[in-house]
């Protein structure tokens, strides 16, 4: 089974670059302490790099 990232917005994005809102609304992060589980990619964990100051991070199974 593929390992899998729980990201949780935990910042809004009001006031944020557009180019940070397009990656939160591809990741489905569209509300604050919203919860998405994504396979671990490194596409994803590119995405998650660009907008670390607005999301928090968890690895699971």
């Amino acid at each position: 089974m593929a390992e899998k990232l729980k990201i949780t917005l935990v910042k809004s994005m009001v006031g944020r670059p557009e180019k940070h809102r397009k990656v939160l609304r591809g990741m489905g992060l569209t509300k604050m302490n919203k919860t998405v589980e994504l396979v671990d990619t490194p596409e994803i964990r590119g995405m998650v790099h660009k907008v670390s100051h607005l999301v928090r991070t968890e690895e699971s199974k």
